[in-house]
């Protein structure tokens, strides 16, 4: 039986497209019904005759321009703030001077409120006092720079309510975008957990099983059992740590809503990489690594800097504490700096020779490691008791990696 895929689409400002395509609709009639209930008593009725049809025409026209984000661009906002303020300004040229200055109504009358809303909703509340001002100032300028007080109680309330809306519509596009980033999280889960149960009762069960029949053939068998060792203790930690590389939720313009598209891509140098995602490969049989629950950011270059240091005394391990020796890497972060450490349960390292390495020009410890660290602003400590085994700790502060 074929699986069927839903996407799930979700916006919470496409009913505030919807709702203001409506207001447009209903209070550009009203507008004409206004006009058409007291034309008697305009000057020149044929000047807001002449408006209210452009109105009407750029309303009608224009519907499929505020149905979502993507349509009803910078452009098309101005052009119809221009209609709005035009409308304004022309009331003098239609309308008695008394009745202007008793409080009548403007030619578009509460259809300019439309206007600053799709300025709101389109860019937020910062769009939407760029928009009101202008409407203010055309209704002062009609008004010969003394407004009545119905026309200040009027052009407050739209400035304040079309800055409240764009407030909220940027709040509610936050909460969206966090929303759809839990749901990603919460599938992404669900689809570990199904592949680690699929893992664990194949893969893992199989190269378990090569680990011990290897062992107990010995020979070649022994080398490929150990091999097999290995990989199951690496698939075994990336099931288990789910070090995934983020995924993005795409913004679809034309539905102005976000979907659950998601796309994976590699952070250049100047964004953040989660430290685990580099560490995690190191971990095999004989290397153990753990890590935070949660991500371990730093930017890029401060990141590959570390775990090449890491790298290098893991090679340090192999080369120097035997075959047989196990290492540990444990990762912490302590929100100021990121501390790294490595121990193995090798022999150890005899006191001065690390001096003597250096002397004589193998300066794998000196450059490797604490180079690298003395770059990113930090520090490499090194612990060794003979017998007992060497512990390297390497700490970056992140804030002097953020300046980097």
């Amino acid at each position: 039986m074929a699986k069927r895929e839903h996407v799930v689409r979700m916006s919470v400002e496409q009913p505030l497209w919807r709702a203001l395509t409506a207001y447009r609709l209903l209070t550009m009639v009203y507008a004409v019904l206004l006009f058409a209930a007291s034309y008697r008593k305009f000057d020149r009725p044929a000047v807001a005759i002449g408006y209210l049809c452009v109105l009407a025409v750029w309303t009608l026209a224009t519907s499929p321009r505020v149905a979502n984000a993507a349509s009803c661009t910078r452009r098309f906002l101005g052009a119809d703030l221009a209609v709005a303020l035009a409308g304004i300004l022309l009331t003098p040229l239609a309308d008695s001077h008394e009745r202007i200055a008793d409080g009548g109504p403007t030619l578009p009358s509460i259809w300019t409120a439309g206007s600053v809303l799709a300025f709101a909703i389109k860019g937020g509340w910062r769009w939407a006092g760029f928009a009101s001002t202008f409407v203010a100032a055309a209704n002062i300028v009609i008004h010969g720079g003394e407004p009545t007080r119905d026309t200040l109680h009027n052009v407050l309330l739209v400035w304040v309510a079309s800055i409240a809306i764009g407030y909220v519509v940027e709040v509610a596009r936050a909460s969206e975008a966090t929303l759809a980033r839990a749901l990603e999280i919460e599938a992404a889960t669900r689809e570990r957990e199904r592949l680690a149960r699929d893992i664990h009762d194949g893969v893992l069960q199989v190269l378990a099983m090569v680990q011990r029949r290897g062992t107990e053939l010995g020979g070649e068998a022994a080398d490929l059992g150990r091999m097999a060792g290995e990989q199951e203790v690496a698939l075994r930690t990336l099931v288990s740590s789910g070090l995934v590389h983020p995924s993005r939720v795409s913004r679809d313009g034309a539905l102005g809503a976000l979907v659950d598209t998601y796309e994976v891509d590699e952070p250049g140098d100047g964004g953040e990489l989660d430290l685990r995602t580099l560490l995690a490969p190191h971990a095999g049989s004989r290397v153990s690594f753990a890590e935070p629950g949660t991500p371990v950011p730093l930017p890029v270059p401060a990141a590959k800097e570390l775990a090449a240091a890491v790298g290098a005394a893991l090679d340090n391990v192999r080369k120097h504490a035997g075959e047989g020796a196990r290492a540990w890497i444990l990762v912490e972060d302590w929100g100021d700096e990121v501390v790294v450490t490595v121990r193995d349960d090798g022999p150890g390292i005899p006191a001065g020779r690390l001096d003597q390495a250096e002397g004589e020009g193998r300066m794998g410890v000196a450059l490797s490691i604490r180079g690298r660290l003395r770059d990113l602003g930090g520090s490499a400590e090194l612990v060794s008791v003979p017998g007992q085994g060497t512990e390297v700790e390497l700490k970056v502060p992140r804030g002097r990696t953020d300046e980097r």
